[in-house]
């Protein structure tokens, strides 16, 4: 005589098809095991605020006295939204870093055999890491008034520079987990991502004005999203008017969302 065993979970599909609900708690789940990971290792916040608190003192402190500002504002007020922009994009490569070290280890086959929906994975790691960069930001507003920054616009205004920075590093986030999914291990998807973090940053209005660039780099620098951002900040903070700066990011960080969530989905369902 033959007994059958009722399922001890509902079968893939059940939980596939139960429709929203179902994937925005596994989305929150693979989110909250992400940021856990975070505060059982302070020291990953801690050695996310080394890098731009040196970036601060180095142009505040060694640069900054041959560095004119354009517009008559200090050069502190200048650099700070730049370091802030800088500050996400960088930020966002652990993305790209977490998504290799996840495939190395096996994790993400292990995940794919669960019943949890298949835009947790990639949802719950970007949108951790996109908590992880607006917490890092608003220490190192702490940080920049520590060394006489000294915005001037109103509370909602700086506010909303924090949501254009996090909008614009999630943005940037969708492009390092299509990078962490197509190398072999994280050494790679660091050594992958600086290559295109570098002319992003560095070719900016980040930390000196696109003026003094040769005219073929000031056309790129002018245009490029890092730049976009770094005005739409400083505008907000600085208290001048940034409808059109603000629009202008918000246009590139839904554009490249649009084009790279798809892309970094199909390359997850095929690793």
């Amino acid at each position: 005589m033959s007994a059958t065993l009722a399922p001890t979970h509902p079968p893939i599909s059940t939980r596939q098809g139960a429709g929203l609900g179902w994937a925005l708690r596994d989305n929150l789940a693979m989110t909250w095991r992400n940021l856990t990971v975070i505060r059982r290792v302070p020291q990953l916040l801690v050695f996310a605020l080394i890098q731009p608190i040196i970036f601060v003192l180095m142009f505040r402190y060694v640069f900054g006295g041959a560095i004119q500002a354009p517009g008559g504002i200090s050069y502190v007020n200048y650099l700070m939204p730049g370091i802030f922009v800088q500050t996400v994009v960088f930020g966002a490569i652990n993305t790209a870093v977490g998504l290799a070290e996840d495939r190395t280890k096996g994790l993400l086959e292990r995940l794919k055999s669960l019943p949890m929906a298949r835009s947790a994975v990639l949802g719950g790691r970007v949108a951790a890491d996109s908590v992880r960069n607006a917490v890092v930001v608003v220490l190192m507003i702490l940080v920049g008034y520590l060394v006489d920054f000294r915005p001037t616009g109103s509370i909602l205004e700086m506010v909303a520079a924090v949501a254009v920075m996090v909008m614009f590093g999630l943005s940037m986030c969708w492009i390092f987990a299509v990078i962490g999914l197509v190398v072999p291990n994280a050494e790679a998807a660091q050594a992958a991502a600086f290559p295109l973090v570098a002319p992003l940053v560095f070719a900016s209005n980040a930390f000196v004005p696109v003026e003094t660039m040769p005219d073929w780099l000031q056309w790129w620098a002018e245009r490029q999203p890092v730049s976009v951002t770094v005005r739409a900040v400083r505008a907000l903070m600085l208290g001048t008017d940034p409808t059109d700066y603000v629009w202008a990011s918000l246009a590139w960080s839904f554009g490249i969302m649009l084009v790279m969530a798809p892309l970094a989905i199909r390359k997850y369902r095929r690793a």
